[in-house]
């Protein structure tokens, strides 16, 4: 599983056990302490899935979701929010401004693993299978394999986390810092000319003789899985012609 949580809470030791667990289930975390910084890092990079404390410096966790429900970017994002308050109406007024679930201090981390769990499979399917599908591309997240048209392909580690993170958004545009933040991650400098080297390197292992190129280079912006790879992909696998034929003479 490799979907994107953000975790918004200041207590520090709350935050680290967060992480710890939400790591060791194979989630990218990013931890954040403020409210405020919160509100500005969510506007660059939004993550699959937010953890959101109550009360928080610089602007509450609240105030935040609130504003994370005005914007078209953030409007569907699943958010659960963990506060002390467990008295109904503050249950009531998390709920209200947009949390889609709530946890009250102090609780079980087994039971709020579960909780994201079953959320991400709800609103994000695809970010908790093993298996994921481009065309005539197949990854599978278990084994680390990859295919084209049946045929193995070889990849290094970061080829591979750069196909999957490609697949995951198929069609969606990103530039060299968001694939930098999203397979290298925050904590690690890298130069955005590693990148290209990357891209490179992962063009030259899934393609073969006259394959078409599924990566999409946009001037200017970075680089996208084509959108339209999936379906004209889907008819150059073996034996789509002849069910083609086979369905057409059934209709005639």
């Amino acid at each position: 599983m490799n979907a994107r949580i953000a975790v918004v809470e200041d207590e520090e030791a709350l935050s680290v056990l967060l992480r710890y667990n939400l790591e060791a289930e194979g989630y990218i975390v990013d931890t954040i302490m403020r409210g405020d910084e919160a509100d500005i890092r969510l506007k660059e990079i939004v993550p699959d899935l937010l953890i959101l404390d109550w009360m928080l410096p610089g602007l509450s966790g609240v105030e935040l979701c609130r504003r994370l429900r005005t914007r078209p970017e953030t409007e569907r994002l699943p958010i659960i929010m963990l506060t002390a308050r467990g008295e109904e109406s503050e249950r009531v007024r998390g709920l209200s401004v947009g949390a889609d679930d709530y946890v009250v201090k102090p609780f079980s981390t087994p039971e709020l693993m579960a909780r994201v769990r079953a959320m991400l499979r709800r609103v994000r399917p695809e970010k908790i299978s093993t298996l994921l599908n481009a065309g005539d591309i197949d990854l599978d997240r278990e084994t680390h394999r990859v295919r084209r048209l049946g045929r193995e392909v070889k990849l290094g580690p970061t080829e591979f986390k750069l196909l999957e993170f490609f697949m995951q958004s198929p069609g969606r545009v990103f530039s060299r810092e968001q694939l930098l933040d999203g397979v290298w991650g925050r904590d690690i400098y890298v130069d955005e000319r590693t990148v290209d080297v990357h891209v490179g390197r992962l063009r030259k292992a899934i393609n073969r003789g006259r394959q078409r190129d599924p990566i999409r280079t946009v001037r200017g912006a970075g680089y996208a899985l084509d959108e339209n790879f999936s379906a004209s992909s889907k008819a150059a696998r073996p034996g789509a012609a002849s069910l083609a034929s086979a369905r057409d003479s059934l209709v005639e």
